[in-house]
């Protein structure tokens, strides 16, 4: 029998008019269905979050922090089912969805570990003459209940990324999930209430655009935090009004391969980097930059790793390339590399298409504007290009309209700093893949990929205010 999944709004499961099947990419088959959330819904989960959000904000860091940690026990006793999950609702490999489940359950206790640090400062007042015989101090303040967007290809992690640090700092969250993959995320919330949660500090609404923009405009959230793509999060900041906004949009990662690189290391790297599930993450490679010298060789190493990848299905432990989220998607796909090849690109491995898998594929000599190399593909696609200047490879990585996060393999100090202090990107990640993050860090992009970070402490500020109390000690 197909599960069915409510809605869950203040600590319980809520049922709506309407339900909506979630469909495995991999097969078609139909894995659950699950309430389609309306306005009245909408309205339910707002009261519920900003009555959560009064009763959190006077809960003590030490409360705090065990709530979060009963949530990571939760999590580690239902790894198992949890990455289950994710893999039949997005054809996420079943190897990468366990990975994604223990990262959450580290992005958990992270919060839980700065749910007790984190703080303010003590201001010095005597600097000026008036301020002789004062004391000042800070401290963070959460700025109310947070509204939140997660995406389909982490959509444990990156809801632990919205919801951890929320609570971290005593706050509550209204959050829409993915539409592909909205059940994991449901799960998760399950978690967070039985961890000793205040109802209302988790609402879980799966529901259609109206209804999303109905909760963007609401200025009982005074923030909003959204992972997913540029024209959506740009969109969503136009009618926000006027809250604080944080937005983890897409990327165009490129990386660049130096004389001086390790080759085998950098070729088997790459290819992981560009087709790990299927390319649909946001700082997936999708552009390499290799020094002509070395060119001819690498290429061939890197196509020899490429076809090794394990490409299927999602279930398989081996598999390391799985479906698109849908089929119409994968047929974009095609469609950009057609576009590309038209243009003058040469195809070197990959370019076909079975249902919703792609098989990995690689493109040379692809034109400027074709957009397999402009734009955020999304998909297992990877273009390939020699330079002869480092500098000029630099230059060549900041053409792109996003700037998330970028490689660069080389041993040189001197390459090191120049990629660092040049690239137009948060985050230059050297002699490794630029899909390398951990969950402590400060993630983010400039330009098209968007505004604030995250990683559990930053975000944490995003969701805070500093306040200062003076205290007049000559009285």
């Amino acid at each position: 029998m197909t599960p069915k999944k409510a809605l869950f709004i203040n600590g319980k499961s809520v049922e709506s008019r309407e339900w909506e099947d979630i469909v495995n990419p991999y097969d078609d088959s139909i894995v659950g269905k699950v309430a389609l959330a309306g306005k009245e819904q909408a309205e339910q989960a707002i009261r519920a979050a900003t009555d959560a959000f009064h009763r959190n904000r006077m809960k003590s860091r030490d409360e705090r922090r065990e709530i979060l940690l009963n949530i990571v026990r939760g999590i580690q006793s239902e790894r198992e089912r949890l990455a289950e999950w994710v893999m039949r609702e997005t054809g996420k490999p079943i190897t990468s969805a366990l990975g994604e489940v223990d990262r959450a359950a580290t992005t958990f206790t992270l919060a839980a570990e700065e749910a007790i640090r984190f703080g303010g400062e003590t201001i010095p007042m005597d600097i000026a003459k008036a301020g002789r015989g004062y004391i000042a101090r800070t401290e963070r303040f959460p700025l109310g209940p947070i509204l939140a967007f997660t995406p389909f290809n982490f959509p444990i992690n990156l809801t632990a990324h919205k919801i951890a640090p929320a609570i971290a700092v005593g706050s509550s969250v209204a959050l829409k999930p993915p539409p592909q993959g909205p059940i994991s995320v449901l799960e998760l919330a399950r978690i967070v209430h039985e961890a000793g949660a205040e109802p209302g500090t988790f609402n879980v609404l799966h529901c259609p655009i109206p209804v999303a923009e109905y909760l963007v405009r609401d200025d009982r959230f005074r923030v909003l935090s959204f992972t997913g793509s540029a024209r959506v999060g740009w969109y969503l900041k136009s009618i926000c009004g006027k809250k604080r906004i944080a937005l983890e949009l897409g990327g165009n990662a490129a990386a660049v391969v130096h004389s001086d690189s390790d080759r085998d290391w950098v070729a088997e790297r790459l290819a992981v980097g560009a087709f790990v599930q299927a390319g649909q993450v946001c700082i997936s490679v999708q552009r390499i930059l290799v020094h002509r010298p070395i060119y001819d060789e690498f290429k061939k190493r890197f196509l020899k790793a490429v076809r090794s990848l394990s490409v299927g299905d999602p279930a398989k432990p081996e598999t390391v390339v799985g479906p698109c989220i849908r089929r119409m998607e994968a047929q974009r796909v095609m469609e950009w590399i057609r576009e590309a090849m038209q243009g003058g690109a040469r195809r070197l491995c990959g370019g076909r298409r079975r249902g919703t898998l792609v098989r990995p594929t690689v493109l040379e000599g692809v034109p400027q504007n074709a957009r397999v190399k402009c734009e955020e593909v999304f998909g297992p696609v990877v273009t390939l290009d020699p330079y002869d200047d480092f500098e000029r490879a630099c230059e060549e990585v900041n053409r792109s309209a996003y700037g998330l996060q970028a490689g660069a393999f080389t041993h040189d100090i001197r390459r090191i700093e120049y990629a660092f202090r040049t690239l137009e990107v948060g985050g230059v990640i050297i002699n490794d893949f630029p899909t390398f993050r951990l969950d402590h860090f400060p993630y983010g992009g400039v330009k098209d990929s968007g505004l604030g970070r995250e990683g559990v402490r930053y975000s944490m500020e995003e969701m805070t205010e500093p306040r200062i109390l003076v205290t007049n000690l000559n009285r």
